[in-house]
């Protein structure tokens, strides 16, 4: 147990300031969910036109920063990489964020959406867990990513300068002679956030907490089924702090209908996660473990993060991302492609003998 704590204390910041945000504004069951806040995000640089969902989502800049401080200053771990397999890691953030707007929510929101009483997140969380053992048989019979090379610090530093920028542009308006250059949702979970500054900071917690612990929501269910179940109860301790805190904020509703952003289509919110996991395993990491491992310099990892994003804008241009009514006549055979890349990179992307 000794060895699960830092993933409990990691998984309890997510839980309970996840729970927190919601009470401050951001979209309910939606405290801190990667994939959702990425998807605002493409929106907010005109990636893709769904009005409803375009911000600049400061926790997305929060965890970023919250890895590169932790990295620099707690555990100075910092070390600026660069992986060797980009077009793969690319691709697998397309089809892991198409898998996850499929879903509506990435792994966090799924523990996110169960502590807030949604049980239509059963179906995603089991998709996912489908997903990640694909990922782990496929490792056993030889799949790997090439490794990764040291580059410049100055270099890895950029996805922190980068997030920077971003965060002042968000708070002082970024404009090109008299019009804004991002774009803000008036309506729609795109309009619902919780103010800049706490969206920062409680995010820069979490962010600081996961470097720290190393917690992976993929990593535990990978590590489980090599039977070592030490991060799993980081996982637990995500669901459980946040029905806490949800409960306490009056917030908890249990049950199966008209959960906030999410759908009951469950053999889609299966298949969607399902084809996440797996891409999620291959990339070694959740969208959340990314974007914190970006901010101590993983460069990789930024790739990974870039095709979620660009992920995001293919998913809303064209017909892709679910709504609350259930998913879309296209998404079907986007998810099947999905697949489809997924195993091909699974089978042949093993080690030389």
């Amino acid at each position: 147990m000794k060895n699960s704590i830092w993933y409990i204390v990691a998984g309890g910041a997510l839980g309970a300031l996840g729970a927190l945000l919601v009470y401050f504004g951001n979209p309910g069951n939606m405290g801190i969910c990667a994939a959702c806040f990425l998807r605002d995000t493409a929106g907010a640089l005109g990636l893709h036109r769904a009005g409803v969902v375009q911000y600049v989502r400061p926790e997305i800049i929060g965890l970023i920063l919250g890895g590169f401080i932790a990295s620099t200053l707690w555990t100075r771990e910092f070390r600026a990489t660069s992986g060797e397999a980009p077009f793969i890691k690319f691709f697998l953030g397309i089809f892991a964020m198409i898998g996850c707007l499929v879903f509506l929510g990435c792994p966090w929101r799924a523990f996110l959406r169960l502590g807030g009483g949604d049980m239509t997140a059963i179906s995603g969380l089991a998709g996912l867990i489908i997903g990640v053992l694909c990922g782990f048989l496929l490792k056993k019979r030889g799949y790997r990513l090439s490794g990764s090379v040291q580059v410049s610090g100055a270099i890895g530093v950029l996805p922190a300068i980068i997030g920077i920028l971003m965060l002042l542009a968000l708070i002082y308006g970024l404009k090109f002679g008299e019009n804004g250059a991002l774009f803000t949702s008036t309506k729609g979970p795109g309009s619902q956030h919780a103010p800049i500054l706490i969206s920062l900071a409680l995010a820069m917690i979490v962010g600081a907490f996961m470097h720290k612990s190393k917690f992976c929501s993929v990593g535990a269910f990978g590590k489980a089924f090599g039977g070592d179940f030490s991060m799993f109860w980081g996982v637990v301790s995500v669901i459980v702090f946040a029905s806490v805190v949800n409960l306490a904020l009056g917030q908890y509703k249990f049950g199966f209908e008209a959960q906030p952003i999410a759908h009951t289509d469950y053999l889609w919110s299966f298949l969607g996660m399902a084809l996440a996991g797996v891409c999620f395993s291959l990339s070694e990491g959740c969208p959340g473990k990314h974007l914190v491992q970006m901010g101590a310099g993983n460069l990789s990892s930024a790739v990974f993060v870039l095709g979620m994003t660009t992920g995001a804008a293919f998913a809303h241009n064209f017909s892709l991302a679910s709504s609350g009514k259930g998913i879309t006549e296209f998404a079907p055979y986007a998810v099947g492609l999905g697949f489809i890349f997924a195993l091909y990179v699974g089978v042949f992307n093993r080690r030389a003998a």
